[in-house]
């Protein structure tokens, strides 16, 4: 957990994908994660938490329901939706966050 807390510390901002590996919404985010980092490069830190290997993590932040994406900056949550979202809209929350 002090390991998460560091990531999300950055002065940049981290987008936390949280998943499973049996869910099948989350594989569709992953090439949409790709993307967004190739367009984006070095303004943002994308990260996956496995909710089964990391309950701790899932339960501090209450997540409820897979996949879902939360933006940290200087490790204040900025913004946090469940579900597959396109990657225009999360480039938008990363810019507007930078």
């Amino acid at each position: 957990m002090a390991h998460f807390k560091d990531i999300i510390n950055d002065n940049k901002p981290v987008l936390v994908d949280f998943y499973a590996d049996w869910c099948q919404p989350c594989k569709m985010v992953t090439p949409i994660l790709q993307n967004v980092k190739m367009e984006l490069g070095d303004k943002v830190k994308i990260i996956k938490i496995n909710v089964d290997n990391n309950p701790e993590i899932s339960a501090k932040y209450g997540i409820r329901s897979i996949p879902t994406l939360m933006l940290f900056k200087n490790g204040q949550l900025k913004f946090n939706q469940a579900g597959v979202l396109p990657a225009e809209k999360i480039k938008r929350i990363i810019l507007a966050n930078s």
